[in-house]
């Protein structure tokens, strides 16, 4: 899953004749195009598609093609090999050396070591250096199980997962979803948000998530495939509106990850941790376009059932008072706050490493300002 772009308001009352949807599949569709669907439009984000990228690189001397298409297989090589070593290796085997990897990767990340202890400046100003420090040590430990969880989702599905994850507040989920109008999953990358979907689905309720094609095509190929195991499916951004509101009026769930920095002409700031932060306004336009249910969901682990907890909370009420703009605000306000409540029960399942409050207002100064 991945954060919606922009989402505006157009007089085009015809949806596009274009074809090119794959809702049920994982090959990727590379382009940046605005789909239109009635008064409702949504622009994806301009990426350099590995098509394109595969020209460029032909325009230039032999030797850098020969040296980008080497790089690239060298990426997948390890990214494949790490995968299926942590599927094959016993789990606590597995934890153990992923646990090492990331903290030795971290440890020659000074930049994303800055950027949580900036983040946990800003959301826990209380805190002293040491309990920030345990944190931070928490998170890399949680990012590392869930790499080895997601390795080996090929060994589960529907008649082993409950022995990995136990739902919580289902009955939430199914209240949005007998609604009719389909679901929007709210969640963030909190606890095992990779496993949440897919864990999920093979409990019998499939989603359609939103993704970013990563920038090496193998990878990307073989991660989506991974995730699409259990009967999950893509939704590319380059046809992202089109598709959701295909998916939403056929009463599915489109899976959205909504605690991410958005620049500016894609979202409104609102308030994240007592700090201006500049969030995407897509999920509360399409709620209001569609009224889908937003049904908040997460996966955390639970020390004492030694699982997973994928918990529902009911389907938040949308504020509408009439005023578009007004609304859009105040929902993505309300959303943002609950995704803040849920990582401060579960702060060390947060990816703090993000730059999460990167885009300021104007005037303001940058707050990962490394150089």
């Amino acid at each position: 899953m991945s954060e919606i772009t922009n989402i505006k308001r157009s007089h085009n009352e015809n949806g596009p004749s274009d074809a090119g949807s794959r809702a049920g599949g994982c090959n990727l569709n590379n382009g940046s195009v605005c789909f239109v669907h009635g008064k409702l439009s949504l622009t994806s984000n301009h990426y350099l598609p590995a098509t394109l990228l595969l020209h460029t690189v032909a325009q230039q001397k032999t030797h850098k093609g020969h040296d980008y298409a080497l790089k690239s297989w060298f990426e997948y090589a390890a990214v494949w090999l790490l995968l299926k070593g942590l599927g094959i290796l016993p789990k606590p085997v597995a934890r153990s050396f992923a646990t090492g990897v990331a903290r030795m990767l971290f440890a020659l990340s000074p930049k994303l070591r800055k950027t949580a202890e900036i983040n946990l400046q800003i959301a826990f100003p209380d805190w002293s250096e040491s309990r920030r420090n345990e944190l931070i040590h928490a998170m890399v430990q949680n990012l590392a199980c869930m790499a080895v969880e997601f390795a080996r989702f090929p060994k589960y599905s529907k008649e082993n997962i409950e022995q990995l994850v136990v739902l919580d507040g289902n009955e939430n989920f199914l209240t949005g979803q007998r609604q009719g109008k389909g679901v929007l999953f709210l969640t963030g990358h909190i606890g095992a948000w990779e496993l949440s979907s897919f864990a999920h689905a093979s409990y019998g309720f499939p989603l359609h998530y939103m993704a970013r094609p990563l920038d090496n095509a193998r990878i990307d190929a073989l991660v989506n495939g991974y995730r699409c195991l259990s009967g999950n499916r893509p939704i590319f951004k380059n046809e992202s509106a089109r598709v959701m509101l295909k998916v939403l009026k056929e009463s599915g769930t489109v899976g959205i990850l909504a605690d991410q920095n958005t620049m500016p002409e894609e979202a409104v700031f609102v308030d994240f941790f007592g700090k201006q932060a500049s969030t995407s306004t897509g999920i509360a336009r399409v709620a209001l376009h569609t009224d889908a249910a937003v049904v908040p969901g997460y996966a955390i682990w639970d020390e004492s059932l030694q699982k997973y907890r994928l918990r529902f909370e009911p389907p938040v009420e949308l504020i509408r008072t009439g005023d578009t703009e007004r609304d859009v605000l105040e929902n993505t306000q309300k959303f943002t706050k609950i995704i803040e409540d849920i990582i401060r029960k579960y702060p060390d399942q947060w990816v703090w490493i993000h730059g999460r409050w990167n885009t300021r207002p104007q005037g303001e100064p940058p707050l990962y300002d490394f150089s």
